[in-house]
């Protein structure tokens, strides 16, 4: 399966479980459930749009993979908290939000570096 497609898939599952954990939030789920729901909803656009676009560029190659890992180990040591009473493992959310810092810069790199079509 071609990197694109699997980014595209990844967007949409983060988009859903998004809606699943914001649903869970507002039905009495604590504010780490809802941060997590969150950050998948900000980050699924931006990985649709990246499946897009990434064919010609390492850069956002890197970046979306850094993303994708990222906000999976930020969302998941939230979640991990809430539902199993642990984190994943020590530093995994600042990890993970690090990660997504980084995995933003790249883009922004990518896009100076992009050529014009």
């Amino acid at each position: 399966m071609k990197f694109d497609r699997v980014l595209f898939v990844a967007a949409a599952l983060f988009g859903a479980a998004g809606v699943a954990l914001s649903a869970a939030a507002s039905h009495g789920g604590s504010t780490n459930v809802a941060t997590a729901a969150n950050f998948l909803l900000f980050h699924a656009p931006i990985l649709i749009a990246l499946s897009l676009l990434v064919a010609g560029s390492r850069v956002l190659h890197v970046g979306a993979v850094i993303l994708v890992v990222a906000v999976l180990l930020f969302s998941g040591d939230l979640l991990a908290r809430d539902y199993l009473g642990q984190r994943l493992f020590p530093f995994a959310a600042p990890l993970g939000g690090t990660g997504m810092i980084v995995g933003w810069l790249m883009l922004a790199v990518g896009g100076l570096l992009a050529r014009k079509s």
